[in-house]
């Protein structure tokens, strides 16, 4: 999948989300962001990836992040919860 195709996807599925995007002010949402993208670097790295870049879908679900981890032809999912802070990866495929 590419980079253009992945950041459609991201966008198409925020459309899904509109009434959760007014429910937290930008700076917060911007923070969740870093915070959804440096936990899954994180968990990336603890997995052998070496230098991944993070398409994050801007506003996640109700109680989860999401990103996609791209590295070369390795891509993984990653989902935050949102209580926990806490992340999980799909295996590399």
């Amino acid at each position: 999948m590419t980079h253009a195709r992945l950041a459609l996807l991201a966008l198409a599925a925020s459309a899904l989300a509109p009434a959760a995007a007014l429910a937290s002010s930008p700076d917060a949402w911007a923070a969740f962001r870093l915070d959804v993208r440096d936990r899954c670097i994180a968990a990336g790295r603890a997995q052998g990836m070496t230098a991944p870049q993070a398409v994050i879908h801007p506003f996640g679900t109700q109680s989860y992040g999401v990103a996609v981890l791209i590295e070369g032809k390795d891509k993984r999912i990653c989902v935050y919860d949102k209580r926990a802070k806490s992340v999980e990866l799909t295996p590399a495929p």
